[in-house]
């Protein structure tokens, strides 16, 4: 049996908590997502929580993004050694998984669907408009990731180097 949290005495001040919010407005995209550089895959991400550069929120457990992608805009088929967890907040949403991507779902607002850890898996919007989803991967470091051998081969026509994990 997992322990409880215990009653403490903690109260942080207004400042403290102030320096947990990550305001919308204050938010920069960030560039860094290689694979958002692949034709069909091109995307804007918003780290919220994280351990990487541009996370104005330092992660304890999880990670969060906010994503916005165009209509056919996708993140392409990949893995994480952890779980993540995908809700639309507009537009309507395809979440795809396998090793080939051949299994599918839709997700419209405020629908949410965990991915588990070590399973291939990517999103694309297929609403009529740009739409907006909260990614969230669990752990302090779920970015190391994998993708199948369709994705580096479409990076590597494309120009674009993704990383990979030697492990």
């Amino acid at each position: 049996m997992q322990p409880i949290a215990p009653i403490t005495d903690d109260n942080p001040t207004v400042e403290e908590m102030e320096a947990r919010i990550a305001r919308f407005g204050a938010l920069r995209p960030t560039g860094d997502y290689a694979d958002a550089r692949i034709p069909g895959c091109e995307r804007t991400t918003y780290r919220v929580l994280g351990e990487r550069p541009g996370a104005p929120l330092a992660a304890e457990e999880f990670h969060l993004n906010l994503v916005k992608c165009d209509t056919g805009k996708s993140a392409p088929l990949h893995n994480h050694l952890t779980q993540e967890v995908f809700i639309p907040l507009t537009g309507e949403w395809e979440v795809f998984w396998g090793p080939d991507g051949d299994r599918s779902l839709r997700i419209g607002p405020w629908d949410t669907v965990s991915i588990p850890p070590g399973l291939c898996r990517g999103f694309r919007n297929v609403g009529n408009s740009e739409a907006w989803l909260i990614g969230i991967a669990g752990g302090r470091d779920p970015g190391r990731i994998n993708w199948p051998k369709p994705v580096l081969e479409a990076a590597k026509a494309a120009g674009v180097d993704l990383p990979v994990d030697p492990g």
